[in-house]
């Protein structure tokens, strides 16, 4: 199987779209996702990646393993995508919950839906955080043990420290 097929493909991928509490509701289907919306986050609150720009965002987005958007009446207001092999691995990146939706445990269940569903939970998964480690930890993820490196991105494409 070709790599571009396997993105295509992935594990045991059933469509999400999954009612939550207070009217939210989670859709895997990325051509729901509101890209000026994403863009937006991304490029202006996001501490992680503001050097992106439309182009690059909207590729990572085509090219991603999976998405999963957080909607209210119709208006995405949070997000997370999922780079991976569709086998063994997987990279979790961009997840936001606007702020005034926040602390309702809405980035949790978005965070859970990629790293569990559609038999992701069989995957070892990776991501870089700042500031959410609680929220992490708390759905399984913990410091790399010693087989785990890392070679950073060049200094131009790191995040401003805090």
């Amino acid at each position: 199987m070709k790599a571009d097929s396997a993105r295509k493909k992935p594990c045991k991928h059933f469509p999400v779209r999954r009612e939550l509490d207070d009217g939210y509701e989670l859709d895997d289907d990325v051509a729901r996702v509101d890209v000026d919306a994403l863009v937006r986050f991304l490029t202006t609150e996001a501490y992680w990646g503001r050097w992106r720009q439309r182009a690059e965002i909207a590729a990572q987005l085509s090219s991603a393993w999976r998405v999963v958007g957080l909607y209210r009446a119709g208006r995405m207001v949070g997000f997370a995508r999922a780079v991976s092999d569709g086998v063994a691995f997987g990279y979790l990146a961009d997840v936001y919950v606007d702020p005034a939706h926040r602390g309702r445990g809405l980035g949790r269940a978005v965070v859970r839906e990629i790293v569990e569903g559609n038999g992701a939970d069989a995957f070892r998964w990776m991501l870089h955080t700042r500031d959410a480690h609680g929220l992490y930890a708390d759905l399984g993820f913990a410091p790399p043990g010693p087989d785990a490196m890392e070679r950073p991105a060049p200094a131009s494409r790191r995040p401003a420290p805090p």
